[in-house]
């Protein structure tokens, strides 16, 4: 069975860091994209980050966030520095079954998902 399993949630105070691990079972995932989403109560879906030929970042990201992935482990990361109260929502991890250049994160391209993680982030 293929499965994506997030870990690395929690609560953590404004400026603080928290590093998300996703790791996927029953096939490789080297040959796709992985990326991260992220819903807050209330809201859509948005995308975070992806890392496919290169990385991408959501603005609301870009220079506190950063995307890794370990294809030997089959695992995905993403390294959240600086966090900001609006950073809270639970954070989903998903594979796309392409790789290539990642310009954009649509949710409907992304086939696997994993249950979420729960960010907090208190002011």
């Amino acid at each position: 069975q293929v499965q994506l399993v997030e870990s690395g949630g929690g609560l953590v105070q404004a400026g603080g860091s928290l590093r998300l691990s996703c790791t996927g079972s029953g096939r490789s995932f080297s040959s796709n994209t992985m990326g991260w989403f992220r819903q807050a109560p209330g809201k859509e879906r948005e995308p975070v980050a992806a890392i496919g030929w290169n990385t991408y970042y959501h603005d609301s990201v870009k220079g506190r966030f950063t995307i890794s992935r370990d294809n030997a482990k089959n695992a995905v990361f993403l390294q959240m520095n600086s966090l900001k109260p609006e950073d809270t929502a639970v954070y989903y991890c998903a594979t796309k079954p392409t790789i290539g250049g990642v310009y954009f994160m649509s949710p409907s391209e992304y086939t696997r998902w994993g249950q979420g993680t729960q960010v907090t982030v208190s002011s």
